[in-house]
């Protein structure tokens, strides 16, 4: 599966999951570490633990690797490594502390196709 399609599949996750402000950056090209940076925030942490769940079953559903997912317990800011995509689920107090828009404004944002939560 190519990087394009984790992306979806994990915004898709993310979507369902009523993540907020779902962004991807394509740095592709600024970071060795991945082709695209995937970043949404959630309201409490049980939400944030659903999210980051629901990326993880729905990528492994989906046949993609979870090679690793990190801060799932604390739930501030969960980490989750899908090879070519990176997904970050922040709590909302944390993403706007971390603000890796910022940090990478040098990334193009990709245009998702998600629903009205995004």
């Amino acid at each position: 599966m190519d990087s394009s399609s984790i992306l979806n599949v994990a915004a898709g996750a993310c979507d369902d999951k009523r993540a907020e402000d779902i962004i991807a950056l394509n740095m592709q090209g600024i970071s060795l570490v991945a082709d695209y940076f995937l970043i949404c925030h959630g309201n409490s942490d049980k939400q944030v633990q659903a999210i980051a769940r629901e990326v993880k079953h729905l990528a492994e559903e989906s046949g993609i690797e979870v090679k690793k997912m990190e801060g799932f317990d604390e739930a501030r800011w969960v980490l989750i490594d899908l090879g070519d995509v990176i997904a970050h689920v922040f709590h909302k107090e944390e993403r706007g502390y971390y603000n890796l828009e910022k940090l990478w404004g040098d990334a193009p944002r990709e245009t998702l196709s998600l629903g009205i939560n995004s």
